[in-house]
C-alpha cells in the first residue's frame, strides 16, 4: 500500500493546510469545510493529516478507542473495567503498554483497576455518499448472534472516527438521512443506537471534514453550521506554482517511498509543533480586548447565534498557540476571521459580493478603526 502524501510537499493552498492544523491543535474548533475546484489537493491534503498527526493513546483493545487520560469520555465496559474484544478497525500499527500502568477504572465493587494502554494512529475515516444507516451507525452482528446465539453491537464508522477525523467528500451531495445522522452526532459528541433490540450509547467525537464543489450544489444550513472553519480552494494560476504542483506528484507517483523519505524531516519538524501547540493551548490568554473585538466583528456581520464568535476565538487562540504566541493579538484574529465567519452570513440580495470579501471588508472596517 502506497503511503499517504506528505502534507508539508503541498503546494499552496494556505488556507487550507492552516485550517487544518489549526483542528488538530484544537479539535474544539470544529471542523472543516474545503469547497472548490476539482483536482486542488482537497482529499490529498486531509488524508495527508492522518500520517502527520502525532499518534493517540487509547485504551487497548476497546473498539471505540476510549481516551484513558479522560475518565468522563469512557464507553460502558471501559468505565467497567473491561475491554470490547476485537480492534477499533483502524491500521494495524498497535503497541500495547503492559497492563498496570495505564489510568485507573473501577469494577462493580468499586475497586481501582488499571486499564492497558495502546498507541494508535489517529483515524481518518471516509464516509461514502451511499453509505447506509446501519454502516454509519453500528448495527446488530448477525453472524455473531447466529452462531453464538447472544447479540452484539458492531460499530460503524462513527464509532471509528472517534477522537479522529471523519472526512466526507462531495458533501454537497450527501443524503438527507445521513445529514441528520452527522448533525445528532456533531451536537451531542456521542451515537445512540435504538433498534433491534440493542439499546448501545457510545463517545463519537470526531472533526469532520468535508470537501466539495459548490457547482454541484449547496449544503443544507444545519449541516452548514456544524463546519467550524470553511475555506474556498482554486486552481492555482501562477505558472512556477503550477509547475512545482506537477514536478512533486509525478515524482510521488513514481517513487513514493523515496518521495516521503525525502520530506520526512520536515513532516518531524511539523509534528513536533503540532505538539507543542497543544501543551502550549491552555495557558494562551485571551485578552477581553480580542473577545470585543471578535463580538464587534460578528454583530457587524449580522451572524446568527453566539457559535461564530466561539469559533474565531478559539481558532485565533489555536493558531496563536501553533505560532508560540502568549496571547491571541489582532493578527490572529484577522487570519482566521474569513474562514470562521464566511459560511454563517446572511444572504443579501443588495451585495452580491462573495462572503470572503464581506468579510475581509467588515475586518479592515472595524480593525482599521480601532486600531486608528
Amino acid at each position: 500500500m502506497s503511503p499517504p502524501f506528505p502534507f508539508t510537499a503541498i503546494v499552496g493552498q494556505e488556507d487550507m493546510r492552516r485550517a487544518l492544523l489549526i483542528t488538530a491543535v484544537d479539535p474544539s474548533v470544529g471542523g472543516v469545510l474545503v469547497f472548490g475546484d476539482r483536482g486542488t489537493g482537497k482529499s490529498t491534503a486531509v488524508r495527508a493529516l492522518a500520517a502527520l498527526l502525532p499518534p493517540m493513546k487509547v485504551v487497548a483493545g476497546c473498539r471505540y478507542g476510549c481516551e484513558p487520560d479522560r475518565p468522563a469520555g469512557l464507553c460502558e465496559r471501559c468505565e467497567n473495567g473491561g475491554v470490547a474484544n476485537g480492534a477499533m478497525g483502524g491500521p494495524a500499527r498497535v503497541s500495547v503498554r503492559a497492563a498496570g500502568h495505564g489510568p485507573s477504572s473501577r469494577v462493580g465493587n468499586g475497586i481501582p483497576k488499571r486499564l492497558p494502554v495502546a498507541t494508535v494512529p489517529v483515524p481518518v475515516v471516509d464516509l461514502p455518499l451511499g453509505a447506509t444507516e446501519d454502516r454509519v451507525l453500528g448495527a446488530l452482528d448477525l453472524e455473531h448472534a447466529l452462531a453464538q446465539g447472544q447479540k452484539r453491537f458492531e460499530p460503524g464508522l462513527l464509532a471509528r472516527a472517534h477522537r479522529g477525523y471523519l472526512y466526507i467528500d462531495e458533501v454537497n451531495l450527501l443524503d438527507d438521512h445521513l445529514v441528520d445522522l452527522l448533525i445528532d452526532a456533531a451536537a451531542s459528541g456521542e451515537n445512540r443506537v435504538e433498534r433491534e433490540g440493542l439499546s448501545v450509547q457510545h463517545p463519537a467525537r470526531f472533526v469532520l471534514v468535508g470537501s466539495g464543489n459548490p457547482e454541484e450544489g449547496e449544503l443544507r444550513p444545519q449541516l452548514l453550521d456544524r463546519f467550524g472553519l470553511a475555506v474556498d480552494v482554486k486552481t492555482p494560476q501562477d505558472l512556477a506554482q503550477r509547475v512545482e504542483v506537477v514536478r512533486r506528484r509525478d515524482a510521488f507517483e513514481r517513487d513514493a517511498e523515496a518521495f516521503v523519505a525525502r520530506w520526512a524531516d520536515e513532516e518531524g519538524r511539523v509534528r513536533r509543533r503540532l505538539l507543542a501547540a497543544r501543551r502550549r493551548l491552555p495557558g494562551v490568554e485571551v485578552p477581553p480586548s480580542a473577545l470585543e473585538r471578535a463580538a464587534g466583528l460578528c454583530i457587524k456581520l449580522g451572524t446568527d447565534g453566539l457559535r461564530g464568535e466561539l469559533t474565531l476565538v478559539r481558532a485565533a487562540r489555536a493558531l496563536a498557540a501553533y505560532e508560540g504566541a502568549a496571547g491571541v493579538t489582532d493578527t490572529h484574529l484577522r487570519t482566521v476571521a474569513a474562514p470562521a465567519l464566511r459560511h454563517r452570513l446572511r444572504r443579501n440580495p443588495l451585495d452580491d459580493t462573495d462572503a470572503g470579501t464581506r468579510v475581509a471588508r467588515a475586518v479592515d472596517e472595524l480593525f482599521g478603526a480601532v486600531a486608528a
